[in-house]
C-alpha cells in the first residue's frame, strides 16, 4: 500500500531511538498541545449509536463556530482525512492543481483516484484546463496565507466552467486568517475543518465539510448513518459553543507560537513560515539537527521534498520549551560551517 510520511509516528522514533513515550517530546504534529478539557459525557453516549438529534445539535454548534451561511450545507466527518479521500469521487471529473508544497494526502488521494495532479507554486499558476484546485490555507509546512479575494477569483473561474475549489482550513481557526466558509453558499467552493487540531483533540476524529447544499448532502449521504461516534458530537457538541474556552485556546496558542519563534530564532535558526500550530526552519544540515534532536528524545518533522527544512510543532509547556532551547544550544554549535 502506498502510504505517505507523515508526523505523529511517535512508536515508531521510540523504536528506533529508546526511551519510553512518555519521556519524548512530540512536536512533530500541527497540534494544539493544550487540548480543551474533555467533559463527563452520560453513559447513554457510550452505549447507543449516535442519534440524529445529537448530530444536528452538533451541525447547528459548527455553523455557529466557523460562521456557515444558513443557506450553505455542513456535514460531519471522522476526520477530514476521510473527507479527502471522498473528494475525487464527489468533485468533477478532470486534471487537479494542487498550490504545493503543502499536506500530502490531498494530491495522494487524487492520484490514487487516477486523476491527473499538477503541483504549482502559486494561484496564478494553476492551469487554465483544472477541473479542481486544492489550497491549504494558511498553508502546511510553510505558513502561506491566501486572501479570499484572489481565492474568490478562482474559485469564479473554476465554477464558470463546472469546476471547483477546494480550501483546506485545517489551521484557520485562531481569528488570524480571514476564513471563506461565507462564501459556501454558491457552487464551485469546497471547504474543509478539522476540529481536533485546534482543540488538542486529534484521537476524537472529526472534522467538517461545508459546500452548497447539495454537494454537503452528496457528501453525508456517503459518510453514512453514524459516521462520527456519540462521544465525538458530544465533546464537539460542548466545545464548539464554549466561548470561554475558545478564547483561552486562541490566546495560548498566539503565546506559545510567539514563544517558539523566538526560542527558533534566538537559537539561531532561519525561519521559513509559520502558523499558530507551528513554525518552519531552514537549516543547510537538518538532517543531522533532526538526528540529534532524536537522540534527545525530541521528535520534529522532517521533509524528503525540502531536505532544508524541519517544522517544530507547538511545546506544551514552559518546561519543554526550555528542553528543546536546551536541545538546541548544544546540536547548533556543531553543526555549524
Amino acid at each position: 500500500m502506498d502510504v505517505l510520511e507523515h508526523g505523529g509516528r511517535l512508536d515508531r522514533m521510540v523504536g528506533q531511538y529508546g526511551g519510553r513515550r512518555d519521556t519524548w517530546l512530540d512536536l512533530s504534529t500541527g497540534i494544539n498541545p493544550v487540548p480543551y478539557e474533555l467533559p463527563v459525557l452520560a453513559d447513554d453516549v457510550w452505549r447507543r449509536l449516535p442519534e440524529r438529534t445529537l448530530l444536528d445539535e452538533t451541525l447547528v454548534a459548527a455553523r455557529n463556530f466557523y460562521g456557515v451561511p444558513d443557506s450553505a450545507g455542513i456535514a460531519a466527518a471522522p476526520g477530514t482525512q476521510s473527507l479527502i479521500q471522498l473528494l475525487p469521487d464527489l468533485l468533477p471529473a478532470g486534471p487537479v492543481a494542487v498550490v504545493s508544497p503543502t499536506y500530502g494526502e490531498h494530491a495522494h488521494s487524487f492520484r490514487q483516484d487516477g486523476r491527473s495532479v499538477v503541483a504549482v507554486g502559486a494561484l496564478a499558476d494553476i492551469p487554465g484546463d483544472c477541473a479542481v484546485a486544492v489550497v491549504v490555507n494558511p498553508n502546511n509546512p510553510d505558513g502561506r496565507v491566501f486572501s479570499v479575494p484572489e481565492l474568490l477569483k478562482i474559485r469564479k473561474r473554476l465554477a464558470d466552467r463546472g469546476g471547483c475549489l477546494i480550501v483546506d482550513e485545517a489551521f484557520a481557526d485562531c481569528g488570524d486568517v480571514q476564513s471563506i466558509v461565507s462564501e459556501t453558499a454558491a457552487p464551485g467552493l469546497v471547504v474543509l475543518k478539522s476540529f481536533g487540531k485546534f482543540f488538542g483533540l486529534a484521537g476524537l476524529r472529526l472534522g467538517f465539510v461545508v459546500a452548497d447544499a447539495a454537494l454537503a448532502a452528496r457528501f453525508e449521504t456517503r459518510l453514512g448513518p453514524w459516521a462520527v461516534s456519540g462521544p465525538a458530537l458530544a465533546v464537539a457538541h460542548k466545545a464548539l459553543r464554549d466561548v470561554a474556552a475558545v478564547t483561552a485556546i486562541r490566546r495560548s496558542l498566539r503565546d506559545n507560537s510567539r514563544t517558539l519563534e523566538d526560542l527558533l530564532r534566538t537559537s539561531g535558526l532561519e525561519i521559513a513560515g509559520c502558523t499558530r500550530f507551528f513554525t518552519l526552519v531552514d537549516h543547510p544540515k537538518a538532517a543531522d539537527l533532526h538526528e540529534g534532536l532524536c537522540r534527545r528524545g525530541i521528535y520534529v518533522r522532517k521533509f524528503e521534498y525540502a531536505p532544508r527544512w524541519l517544522r517544530f510543532g507547538l511545546p506544551p509547556s514552559d518546561r519543554q520549551h526550555r528542553r528543546l532551547a536546551d536541545a538546541l544550544t548544544h546540536l547548533l554549535p556543531g553543526l555549524s560551517g
